[in-house]
């Protein structure tokens, strides 16, 4: 009776631990030769930057921009393709793209009143962009046109890792927590961060590495569940609809996530 016992045990944790895994069918994969791979849109629309120029890929054309004179782009926030937003860090400033890779707007925070030292950037709702202030330690929501903060959190007090956002919502990853602002930036959930490096985003739902494993955080659950991939290289991620992406700086590979 007692090996029954442990046996149905054993069979019913195999069966919970596999339920709880997140399966990822490979799909295809390319070799692009970037820098920087930020996204692939619906319209299989690539965004990437190599060499410090940004480009912009679709079927019928490429596009670039290229700005020499703010350095090294830090980070290319492509999430509204209309106002596309690149940071350079080095100099503190933001530009802000159309479609076409025209500026429509550019943001230097050395010259604003209070002055601004900014290590993170994503895109917000509207005219907004979330940014950390580092001298403060806050998250704010920046309005570029009106150039004034419509909302900061109270002080983080752990090193930030990664930084995403959507219209709805902001996803701060520091050392010690996965923090989640609402657009008024409230708080509205705080998790543990249990040795995660980097997330990426998609309908609400979060994608977080740790090590050279990824796990999925669905947008109403607070437990992350480790995604079933071959053993590969992961220096970047990103995630479209339920179709995750993988570079290792040489090849990105395709997978189809199966979301039950």
């Amino acid at each position: 009776m007692k090996y029954t016992l442990n046996f149905l045990f054993i069979l019913s944790t195999l069966f919970f631990n596999a339920q709880e895994s997140i399966e990822a069918s490979f799909i295809n994969q390319t070799t692009l030769n970037a820098d920087i791979i930020i996204d692939i849109d619906n319209f299989e629309t690539t965004y990437f930057v190599n060499n410090n120029v940004f480009y912009k890929k679709t079927n019928a054309k490429t596009i670039t921009y290229n700005n020499i004179q703010l350095g090294n782009i830090t980070s290319v926030n492509a999430f509204n393709p209309l106002k596309i937003n690149l940071f350079y860090k080095d100099f503190n400033t933001i530009i802000i793209l159309d479609n076409r890779l025209a500026e429509i707007f550019k943001i230097d925070f050395n010259g604003l009143v209070p002055y601004k030292n900014v290590s993170h950037i994503s895109t917000g709702y509207d005219n907004t962009l979330w940014l950390f202030n580092q001298d403060l330690q806050k998250l704010e929501l920046f309005d570029y046109k009106t150039k004034t903060t419509r909302a900061q959190t109270v002080p983080v007090q752990s090193a930030i890792l990664d930084l995403k956002s959507n219209y709805n919502y902001c996803w701060l990853l520091t050392e010690n927590n996965l923090y989640v602002y609402n657009y008024f930036g409230s708080l509205v959930k705080k998790i543990k961060n249990e040795g995660y490096t980097a997330l990426a985003e998609s309908n609400e739902n979060i994608i977080l590495k740790k090590d050279n494993s990824l796990f999925y955080l669905k947008k109403d659950s607070d437990v992350p569940h480790p995604i079933k991939i071959p053993n590969l290289l992961i220096n970047q991620f990103f995630v479209t609809n339920e179709t995750l992406y993988i570079y290792n700086n040489e090849i990105l590979q395709q997978f189809q996530l199966k979301i039950n």
